[in-house]
């Protein structure tokens, strides 16, 4: 199967014209013709099977043939809140691969120590939406827009409330502090850590100190560890 997104799609469309990039990628580079079917989502857990009218490389029309509402494959929520990295490729790959192994929400917050602290919103969404496609998930994780750890910390929370830091202090592994089909939001910091004053506020707000293992990582890599660690104590 290959998918395609729009997220104006509803249960009541009838008809969907692509844009003139897709139209093109369709008719021209995937040979795309009169009658073929094409798959659509609209990121909320809807798939539409649809038959092409008009095979443009302009405007390519399809009809809605068929909707079907998919159930979320995982059976948790996980909020991943990251501080973006200084080279924008790595945090892109973070972006990339914790939508394919499975996420319902992403913030990027800007940290004390953080080198970025502006963050291309559009960029990101496609990066998502591309690895969503190509994964073929019909539930699309959530990127809210960037925001300070002081706005982030003081959000209403509820569910699991990790963050995960380097400081010798005594902590536990965030796989034995998981528990499966419940909501969970972790805090991973920039590549110089979140400062002693950030790790305060939040132990202040609730959060769990954890480490994700015995190595130092980056940023990028304890996303990662995290969304595979929640994936895995949910199997």
């Amino acid at each position: 199967m290959q998918l395609f997104y729009n997220s104006e799609i509803t249960a009541n469309t009838q008809q969907f014209t692509f844009n003139k990039i897709e139209s093109k990628h369709l008719v021209r580079v995937l040979r795309k013709k009169e009658n073929d079917k094409i798959f659509i989502t609209n990121g909320f857990g809807q798939l539409f099977t649809s038959e092409i009218i008009i095979a443009s490389d302009k405007k390519c029309l399809v009809k809605i043939i068929n909707v079907e509402y998919t159930q979320k494959p995982w059976n948790y929520y996980l909020h991943i809140a990251i501080a973006p990295t200084k080279l924008n490729d790595r945090f892109e790959w973070f972006l990339e691969k914790a939508t394919e192994i499975g996420i319902d929400e992403i913030t990027p917050i800007i940290c004390e120590h953080s080198e970025r602290k502006i963050v291309k919103q559009e960029r990101m969404e496609k990066i998502i939406h591309s690895a969503a496609k190509q994964s073929l998930k019909f539930h699309f994780p959530k990127l809210n827009n960037y925001k300070t750890f002081n706005q982030f910390i003081k959000s209403d929370f509820n569910g699991q409330l990790f963050i995960a830091h380097c400081e010798e202090v005594e902590k536990k592994t965030l796989k034995s502090e998981l528990k499966p089909s419940t909501k969970i939001t972790v805090l991973i910091g920039p590549e110089g850590d979140f400062s002693i004053k950030e790790i305060k506020q939040s132990l202040e707000h609730k959060f769990i100190p954890v480490s994700l293992g015995q190595s130092r990582l980056r940023t990028e890599t304890a996303g990662i560890v995290a969304v595979h660690s929640v994936a895995f104590i949910n199997e």
